[in-house]
């Protein structure tokens, strides 16, 4: 089995608009809202064995701020060109692209890229609000058959979800 941890960055400020579009930082709201999806990840266990997140400075501090609630090393963060600006067929590349030695892939990036691929990947994700997190199963051992293979498992949680609701 391999498990796709598919994650829209955090909130990002808009508070500069002058500042390119890869500088724009988090809000304190999108800060607080990593912190507490990190918390929910550790507590079902759902420890990456890598982290890849876009180079945009939001996916970076969101990423950061899960896998310190993860007890992921930051140094391990993988920073991925192609997950800026792409498209879900490039995020597809991305997966299929995976050392099947890995189990669980967090893969942080943006909209709408990242909400058509999980929607691609099962249709009842329709909306993937900031750092959503849409937990993919998929019934195969290698990556390159994401897509193909058959999902054993979705979940989807997202910040202003009620735990108790599930």
């Amino acid at each position: 089995m391999k498990t796709l941890l598919l994650i829209r960055h955090a909130k990002s400020s808009w508070s500069e608009p002058a500042l390119p579009d890869r500088e724009r930082p988090l809000t304190g709201r999108g800060r607080r809202a990593a912190r507490k999806m990190g918390r929910r990840l550790a507590k079902r266990a759902l420890l990456p064995d890598l982290i890849l997140a876009s180079p945009a400075v939001r996916a970076v501090k969101t990423a950061r701020l899960l896998a310190r609630r993860l007890h992921y090393p930051r140094r391990h963060i993988l920073i991925h060109e192609g997950l800026y600006a792409c498209t879900p067929e490039d995020l597809l590349r991305t997966v299929h692209g995976l050392d099947d030695g890995l189990q669980l892939v967090m893969l942080i990036g943006h909209n709408p890229a990242i909400e058509a691929f999980a929607h691609r990947l099962c249709s009842h994700i329709t909306r993937m609000p900031t750092c959503a997190v849409a937990r993919l199963a998929f019934d195969t051992h290698s990556w390159a058959n994401v897509g193909k293979a058959a999902l054993l498992e979705m979940q989807f949680d997202c910040p202003k979800r009620n735990v108790n609701e599930r």
